[in-house]
C-alpha cells in the first residue's frame, strides 16, 4: 500500500512541475502514473549500473555527478513514454533536482511517528 502511495505521490510531482517548469510536458494523468513506475524501475534497474560504470567520476566531483545519473534517468524515462517530454539535458536536470526535493518533502509525510 505503501508503494502505491509513493507512485501516486511522484505522479502528483510530476504533474505539478511539468505545469510549473517550461521544458516538461505531460499529457496526463495516466502517463504522469507511467512516468513515476518507468522511473521507480529505471531507479531500481539502470541508476544502480550507472552508478556502478561512472564511480571515478562520481569520487572526483564529491558526487555531483549522480544529478548528471539522475537527468539521464529523466531523459530515458521521456524516450520510454509516450506522453511524457523533455526539451534537453538541463530541463531534465532542473526537473531531476525538484523531483528529487518534492518527493522527500511528500515521502516525509507518509513516515510513521514513533
Amino acid at each position: 500500500m505503501k508503494t502505491f502511495l509513493k507512485i501516486l505521490l511522484t505522479a502528483l510531482a510530476v504533474i505539478v512541475l511539468a505545469t510549473v517548469l517550461p521544458g516538461v510536458s505531460v499529457s496526463g494523468y495516466l502517463s504522469a502514473i507511467i512516468v513515476a513506475v518507468v522511473i521507480a524501475l529505471l531507479n531500481m534497474v539502470v541508476k544502480p549500473l550507472l552508478i556502478f560504470f561512472t564511480l571515478p567520476a562520481t569520487i572526483v566531483t564529491f558526487g555531483l555527478f549522480l544529478f548528471v545519473i539522475n537527468a539521464i534517468i529523466i531523459l530515458l524515462a521521456d524516450k520510454l513514454v509516450d506522453g511524457f517530454a523533455v526539451s534537453g539535458f538541463f530541463a531534465a536536470l532542473l526537473f531531476s533536482i525538484l523531483l528529487s526535493i518534492f518527493r522527500s518533502v511528500l515521502f516525509s509525510l507518509l513516515k510513521e511517528k514513533k
